[in-house]
Order: C-alpha cells, then sequence, then structure tokens
C-alpha cells in the first residue's frame, strides 16, 4: 500500500469539517487520496475549507434532529456509500465550577457531544460501507476529570461508552468504531478560552500552554495535524485489527 494514499478510492464524511481538528482531518484525507466526501458544519462555518472534485459541504446543527435528517438525506443522495466517518463536531464550554453551572448548558453539550455522535452514527449506518470505520473525537476527559469543566467532561466519557457498545454491535458487520483522545490542542477556539480566561485574571495565555504541555509526556502540546494522523491510521486499513479503542494523542500522564 503506498504510503501516501491510505484512503485511496475512499469516501469520507467529517462533521465538524470546515474548521479546527475537523479541517486538518479533511484536508490530510484529500492528501490521502480519499476519493470523495462530505464535510458537514453549521451554515456559518462552511466555506472555510477546501475541498475538490467529488466533494460536498452540507449544513447541519447536530442539535436539530430535522436538520440532521435533511443533511444525511442529502450525504445519501451524493454519496453511494461512506467508507469513513469521522464524528468530529463537539463544543467546549468556559470553565465554570460546579455551583455555578447552568442547566442548559449542561444540556447543550450533550445534545451536541453526545447524542449529536448518536445520531450522527445512526444517520450514516444505511449506507456505511462493508469494512468502514468511524471515528470519533473524544477527549482525554473521557478517562480523567477537569475541575470547572464537568458538563465536557461528563460528555465524553458518556460519548467513550458510546463508542465501545457501537464497536461491539457493528464490529460483526465489519465495521470498525474507535476513538481519538486528544489532550489540550492549541486550536483558534482553545486559545481564545485561555485569552478569557487571561483577561479575567488568570494565568497569561503563554504560561497556560508551558503548563499544559509539561503534563504530556513529550512535554509539549499536540498540534492539529498530529490529532489529524491518528485519525488517518483509524480510518484506514493499517488499523484494520482495532476496534472499541481509545487513542490518546498528546494526552497528560501526570
Amino acid at each position: 500500500m503506498n504510503s501516501d494514499s491510505l484512503l485511496s478510492g475512499k469516501t469520507v464524511v467529517v462533521t465538524g469539517g470546515a474548521n479546527g481538528m475537523g479541517a486538518g482531518i479533511v484536508e490530510l484525507f484529500l492528501r490521502h487520496g480519499a476519493s470523495g466526501g462530505a464535510v458537514l458544519d453549521l451554515p456559518e462555518a462552511l466555506g472555510q475549507v477546501e475541498t475538490g472534485i467529488g466533494w460536498f459541504q452540507a449544513p447541519v446543527d447536530l442539535r436539530d434532529d430535522e436538520s440532521v435528517a435533511e443533511c444525511f438525506a442529502l450525504v445519501r443522495a451524493g454519496l453511494e456509500s461512506i467508507d469513513c466517518l469521522v464524528a468530529c463536531a463537539g463544543i467546549v464550554p468556559l470553565w465554570t465550577g460546579i455551583a455555578a453551572l447552568d442547566p442548559r448548558e449542561w444540556d447543550d453539550v450533550f445534545a451536541v457531544n453526545v447524542r449529536g455522535v448518536m445520531r450522527t452514527i445512526q444517520e450514516a449506518l444505511p449506507v456505511m460501507a462493508p469494512g468502514g470505520s468511524i471515528t470519533v473525537i473524544a477527549s482525554q476527559n473521557a478517562w480523567r476529570g477537569n475541575e470547572n469543566l464537568a458538563s465536557y467532561t461528563a460528555s465524553k466519557h458518556a460519548v467513550l461508552g458510546l463508542v465501545r457498545s457501537v464497536a461491539l454491535e457493528l464490529g460483526p458487520r465489519g465495521i470498525r468504531v474507535n476513538a481519538v483522545g486528544p489532550g489540550s490542542i492549541a486550536t483558534d477556539a482553545y486559545l481564545e478560552r485561555l485569552r478569557r480566561r487571561e483577561r479575567e485574571g488568570g494565568s497569561q495565555v503563554e504560561e497556560s500552554l508551558t503548563r499544559d504541555g509539561s503534563t504530556t509526556a513529550l512535554g509539549r502540546l499536540a498540534t492539529i495535524d498530529e490529532v489529524a494522523n491518528a485519525v488517518l491510521f483509524l480510518a484506514s486499513d493499517l488499523a484494520s485489527g482495532v476496534a472499541g479503542h481509545l487513542l490518546p494523542v498528546g494526552a497528560s500522564v501526570r
């Protein structure tokens, strides 16, 4: 197999694919020969990533069942089958202690990070190809706690349970289901949260980045490209024997 074309002839669907980690995944999949696919994201985010022939972009709000159904009707009409599904869409709320946590924020986080993943898998299944793969972006918070981030952490624990359960269900059909668990990644969204914390009297951004990086085995934060490489591995035939697992990338080991 040509290492530069790990997805040659494959069709892919990436939720949250218009920016951040999702866009990095789409760009890497394109470089590795994906022959077609769909980038799904909120309407205002679409158009931020370049694709090509055989690809299209479709709006979706994972909190809205009608939006999800309409979006995947377009996907199923545009693609004969899906070889690789990547559920990357998610939201990270502001740091908030449990006493001040708004229950509506809790519901919103779970609507996207858990229910949205479940609905994504449900809608994609009718055209998932045998031997296909589903990769979900989880988090290092899928196996550890994080103070002042209870809603997000609980949602990622839940989505890991979903991945492990669906892997057992779909494995006999030849569909592999796995998760990637990034640590802190310096995406635009993450940097903006650090800037907000600095404005509110917290640590300076560079200090926060250095501290977060020092908790990893490599002594630095992982990059979007490194997360995308992990997703590529799990989506490709290189991981043909891997199912029901979470692959950490740049996560804290301390």
